[in-house]
């Protein structure tokens, strides 16, 4: 079973470095916020993970579709927060 918590926090996580990445201009910075969120996902809730990766295997992890990959996390997330309640 996957919490509220657990995908509320997944949620705040990914939007706060979403709003960061998506009006950075320094490269360098978006590497770094692509490294964290990289990180995360090897530690977070592997259901939850499976879940919002919907059979994508480099879901967030693969920098060509990073940004798709936010966008889509951060959409799939709201949907269940949404639910949950």
């Amino acid at each position: 079973m996957i919490s509220k918590d657990c995908i509320e926090s997944a949620f705040c996580f990914f939007h706060q470095k979403w709003r960061v990445y998506m009006y950075s201009n320094d490269m360098r910075q978006k590497d770094d916020i692509e490294y964290s969120i990289a990180s995360y996902v090897e530690s977070m809730n592997r259901q939850l993970y499976e879940k919002i990766a919907d059979g994508k295997n480099d879901f967030l992890t693969d920098h060509t579709s990073f940004a798709t990959d936010m966008q889509a996390a951060i959409s799939r997330l709201d949907a269940m927060a949404a639910e949950a309640e």
